[in-house]
């Protein structure tokens, strides 16, 4: 998603997912000194859209928009207007709001071997969640045997992989039967400045009524229905956003 604010949010490498600038597999010779710092969401309070999985949806949608962003309908949960990230202040996450799942997975993700299925927890070693040394933040290693955290992120990292997986055959459903139109909004702050989001997608509610019988049927079944009235239902949440910002501008 773009805005007409005169910044733009730094992506991450090309080869890179967002937020990752050097992730590499975890290894306990290598890592045996790091620690994992709490908090420091920095690398994020920059980015004005969050990538979600179909699990967040019922819980996203109680404080932001979910849309849908590139041309594989990338669901993202909007945080912000221009490229500030609304729910962040001084690295730290708005205590009353959700965080997603591709946040707090940070900085472990798994690495696709290229041999089937099988992958390897890793870790952005240029995150500012890595300490190397000292006693803050929590080892990964102890004794040279993993600690429990290194096996609740290879939990946490499969099911997100798993859950993604899922995400990416819900919005090919999507594009494969042209439910999507691409909206912009235009917010307009008391003081008179104007914010205007562009290039995001939502779904057509006139297509998706229009949905052939049998569609309706098994999307029903798989679950898929109830996300596309998620996904309509976070969209009033345009109105949060606009107060975040006014109370920020403030």
């Amino acid at each position: 998603m773009t805005t007409t604010s005169d910044t733009t949010t730094e992506a991450a490498p090309s080869n890179a997912p967002l937020f990752y600038t050097r992730p590499v597999p975890l290894q306990a010779d290598k890592h045996a000194d790091v620690r994992i710092l709490p908090g420091k969401l920095e690398f994020a309070a920059s980015s004005n859209s969050i990538p979600l999985v179909l699990g967040e949806f019922s819980l996203a949608l109680h404080h932001f928009p979910i849309l849908f962003a590139g041309p594989t309908a990338v669901p993202m949960a909007a945080v912000g207007l221009t490229t500030d990230n609304l729910f962040i202040t001084d690295g730290a996450w708005a205590e009353e709001a959700y965080i997603p799942a591709y946040l707090r997975r940070h900085p472990f993700i798994f690495i696709d071997t290229g041999e089937g299925n099988d992958f390897l927890l890793g870790i952005d070693e240029d995150s500012p969640r890595i300490a190397r040394g000292g006693e803050e933040g929590q080892p990964l290693f102890a004794d040279g045997k993993a600690t429990d955290l290194v096996q609740q992120a290879l939990d946490f990292c499969g099911q997100f992989t798993r859950e993604h997986d899922q995400t990416q055959a819900f919005s090919k459903a999507l594009v494969d039967n042209d439910l999507l139109v691409e909206r912009n909004a235009n917010v307009r702050l008391p003081d008179g400045r104007e914010f205007n989001l562009n290039g995001f997608h939502v779904v057509d509610v006139e297509k998706f009524v229009a949905l052939p019988e049998a569609t309706v049927v098994e999307w029903h079944r798989n679950g898929w229905l109830a996300l596309i009235h998620q996904h309509l239902m976070s969209l009033g949440r345009f109105n949060d956003l606009t107060r975040r910002q006014v109370a920020r501008a403030a």
